[in-house]
């Protein structure tokens, strides 16, 4: 409870108090249980609900409660319109609720395909060397799967996975994959192009099976002679994919995910069109996801922080055009990134829809709901509800953090959505 929360009787309830109403969430009609009012209709509602105190919290609140001795006798003179306002209420809050339920349904659909791929992918990393032709021919089928689903589909939502799926090593290939061949789809690339970019993508690490692990795992800044051992792995990569018999195109990435626009890159410090276009995806999303997940987590930005940083500070590293796309597609807030709502309410981004990604799905963090029943809010079916700000775990507090469980590394899986416009 807020240190500045304080007790009221429902007569002295007014436009502009921040209230928090400790019912469960299927016993009011309203969209939220904690809210600031901002109309009489709201007020009547309340009070209907028989509460015989209510909490409200004073920081959050424009105006002082009514005095009890002023507060209104009766509102019986409005007992129709209130009627009719209630059952709208309700019928709203049916949708919403079933809305809720779809949802959820949904994020728990993607976790399954996400666990199973993630599964693929471990499996690849680990046969790579010792049955290189069977993780070869798994790359294929799953990469052919992901591509054939994004492109049969309508729309693509973007999801960051729960905290309790995504701390494994393997996913960063996994991450790669998902977003270079979302970005593809936006861009408009080919099905054959697609999986190239795919297979290069799911591969484009292979090399670092040939350097150090200390190397790999090491949180301090790398030295010299480090760097350039790491460096190496392009190369090493592409020795292997030759051996395997990997397309050119593919190759391509292997060798150049690390390389920029600006020449500032390595192996070959290649520039601008010297630059495989499939690279230059792989290469923006690349550095996105080291951003977010780096080797030491406590380096780690948000997904916003990392977007911001890329457009303001490094982006004469990628495809303008590219990178404009990739920035538009995740949104302002990215999938993983910890919000604060026009209600004051925080919350967590889930997924993006790459048409609306000023309107994602968000989890919110709402004290007098359980964690297990927390509501995700549709922001594109919430015309009043906007994101305000985003923000670090470490400005939530520590119930919150808990509620909302922000990961400390950032995974993601896509969900195509059927073109319901179709014909």
């Amino acid at each position: 409870m807020p240190v500045d929360s304080d007790y009221i009787n429902p007569e002295q309830l007014c436009v502009g108090l921040y209230v928090h109403l400790d019912l469960g969430w299927m016993d009011h009609p309203f969209v939220f249980s904690s809210f600031k009012i901002k109309t009489q209709e709201q007020i009547d509602t309340i009070r209907k609900l028989k509460l015989t105190r209510i909490r409200y919290e004073q920081g959050k609140s424009v105006c002082k409660p009514l005095p009890v001795k002023s507060a209104p006798a009766s509102v019986s003179r409005q007992k129709p319109s209130v009627a009719v306002a209630d059952i709208a209420l309700m019928e709203a809050k049916k949708v919403r609720i079933a809305q809720l339920k779809h949802i959820k349904n949904e994020i728990s659909r993607v976790e399954h395909e996400f666990v199973r791929a993630a599964d693929t992918v471990r499996n690849i990393t680990r046969n790579i060397h010792s049955r290189p032709q069977e993780a070869f021919a798994q790359t294929e089928a799953l990469v052919g799967k992901m591509v054939k689903s994004i492109q049969n589909e309508g729309d693509v939502l973007i999801h960051a996975m729960s905290g309790k799926l995504g701390d494994d090593v393997y996913f960063h290939s996994l991450n790669v994959t998902v977003l270079s061949l979302m970005l593809a789809n936006v861009l408009g690339l080919s099905g054959e192009q697609m999986h190239e970019l795919g297979m290069g993508a799911m591969l484009h690490d292979v090399g670092k099976s040939e350097v150090p692990h200390k190397i790999l795992s090491k949180p301090e800044p790398l030295t010299k002679p480090e760097q350039a051992i790491l460096e190496q792995h392009c190369d090493f990569g592409a020795v292997f994919a030759k051996k395997i018999g990997l397309s050119n195109a593919a190759l391509a990435i292997i060798i150049q995910h690390h390389e920029f626009m600006d020449g500032s890159g390595y192996p070959r410090k290649l520039s601008g069109g010297n630059i495989s276009p499939l690279a230059r995806i792989v290469s923006i999303v690349n550095t996105y996801d080291n951003l977010c997940n780096p080797v030491n987590p406590a380096n780690g930005l948000t997904p916003a922080e990392a977007l911001s940083r890329m457009f303001a500070l490094r982006r004469a590293q990628f495809d303008d055009g590219m990178l404009k796309a990739f920035i538009h597609c995740l949104g302002v807030y990215p999938p993983g990134s910890i919000v604060q709502l026009s209600n004051a309410m925080f919350g967590l981004v889930l997924s993006v829809n790459s048409v609306s990604p000023l309107k994602p799905n968000v989890l919110i963090y709402d004290e007098s709901i359980p964690k297990d029943e927390a509501i995700v809010a549709c922001l594109a079916t919430e015309p009043d509800l906007k994101i305000n700000k985003s923000l670090r775990a470490s400005e939530l507090t520590r119930e919150a953090r808990q509620y909302l469980n922000p990961r400390a590394r950032v995974t993601f899986y896509f969900d195509p959505q059927k073109n319901t416009n179709s014909a």
